[in-house]
């Protein structure tokens, strides 16, 4: 079956991205169609890419980024959850994707994003991101304000409205995460050959 990992997108403490994650897992494992995964990136400890360790925080670091690199390995497909963070994704989700590559390209990807404008510029930033990894990223996206489907800005409860947009993202999403496997397959063999 399928395997689409649902991918949180912060690693602050008092988050709310693992909240969406949660609500996003649980109405994805409720619909169907594929297998479904959370993986939290804060799981991970991942260090600033590029950031200079000492000898033993390094091997520590190698450790979590094999783990994280063969999770992400492991997915067809993703649902990436976004904070907006002045206009952008979270920082912790860039410096994730920056540690990856093969594992990621040729899998498709929906995106939802939350924030005092349903982190609608988060997504549109991401939706590069993803690009350059060639990820097929989904027209359709997840929508969620902080002022309506957040109580008190801290408890995430998704209005009807804005839940509902979840639905045609995951629709695409499995339908797309099918469609590339034999791409993969053909872009395995090319290398093999």
């Amino acid at each position: 079956m399928t395997k689409i990992a649902i991918v949180t997108g912060t690693t602050r403490t008092g988050r709310n991205n693992r909240q969406v994650a949660e609500w996003v897992y649980n109405a994805a494992v409720a619909r169907g169609g594929a297998e479904f995964e959370l993986v939290d990136i804060a799981d991970y400890k991942l260090p600033l890419l590029g950031e200079e360790l000492s000898a033993e925080e390094q091997e520590k670091a190698n450790a979590n980024i094999a783990a994280f690199s063969a999770k992400m390995a492991e997915a067809d497909g993703y649902v990436f959850i976004t904070a907006e963070y002045n206009h952008s994704p979270a920082p912790a989700l860039t410096n994730a994707l920056a540690y990856l590559r093969d594992e990621v390209s040729n899998k498709a990807a929906g995106l939802v994003g939350y924030g005092s404008a349903m982190g609608a510029r988060a997504v549109e930033h991401l939706r590069g991101i993803l690009s350059e990894f060639q990820i097929a990223h989904v027209q359709k996206q997840g929508m969620f304000s902080l002022f309506t489907d957040f109580e008190e800005f801290s408890t995430f409860k998704p209005t009807e409205m804005q839940a509902a947009s979840v639905e045609p993202m995951l629709e695409q999403t499995i339908a797309w995460t099918e469609a590339l496997i034999p791409v993969r397959q053909r872009a395995l063999a090319t290398v093999n050959a």
